[in-house]
């Protein structure tokens, strides 16, 4: 396990502000300590520095994980951000998109967002927005990016789409053999 590098952590946190925008710093300065991203196998963990300081007693080879898994790197260097980052981009998320309740499953099956589907949408969302959406329970789903802005969303027909599907909270079922 150890610290990204600059060119990593910089494309890490790009993926990250297209989410939850310049609240990334309220993630590695929160009130309950401080907390940092490392990386272990291609896949970047964020942990408190209490729990960073107890996994260094533990070999690189036989540590598994440790903390919650934010995402991976690609064999091209891109980051793919994973579902279980859910949990804390979406208090910070800037960009919400509500489904209905008889769209929740069509997205949770890893389906994109219809526009026949869409409670409600953030104003002033932009096309290729990073969005978390949610039920109309305000539960998070998952999340995506925006296939169409705000106003497009108003007059577009009922069965375009408005959000492409990148994760949510049913590939835990789908994927949990991949799933670290």
């Amino acid at each position: 396990m150890r610290p990204l590098t600059d060119e990593e952590t910089k494309t890490m946190f790009e993926k990250l502000s297209k989410y939850i925008g310049e609240n990334i710093k309220l993630l590695v300065d929160r009130p309950d300590g401080t907390y940092c991203f490392r990386l272990h196998n291609d896949r970047v963990y964020y942990m408190s520095e209490k729990i960073l300081k107890l996994a260094t007693n533990i070999s690189r080879d036989k540590l598994v994980s440790v903390g919650t898994c934010f995402g991976k790197f690609t064999k091209t260097q891109k980051f793919r951000l994973h579902i279980t980052a859910l949990d804390f981009l979406a208090p910070y998320a800037k960009f919400k998109v509500w489904v209905k309740p008889g769209a929740e499953q069509s997205f949770l099956y890893g389906n994109h967002v219809l526009k026949s589907g869409l409670g409600r949408i953030t104003e002033n969302t932009n096309q290729y927005q990073g969005v978390v959406v949610y039920s109309m329970a305000d539960v998070p789903l998952g999340f995506g990016v925006a296939a169409k802005s705000t106003q497009e969303c108003r007059r577009v027909d009922p069965m375009a789409i408005v959000v492409f599907h990148q994760a949510d909270v049913g590939e835990f079922i789908r994927s949990e053999d991949t799933l670290t």
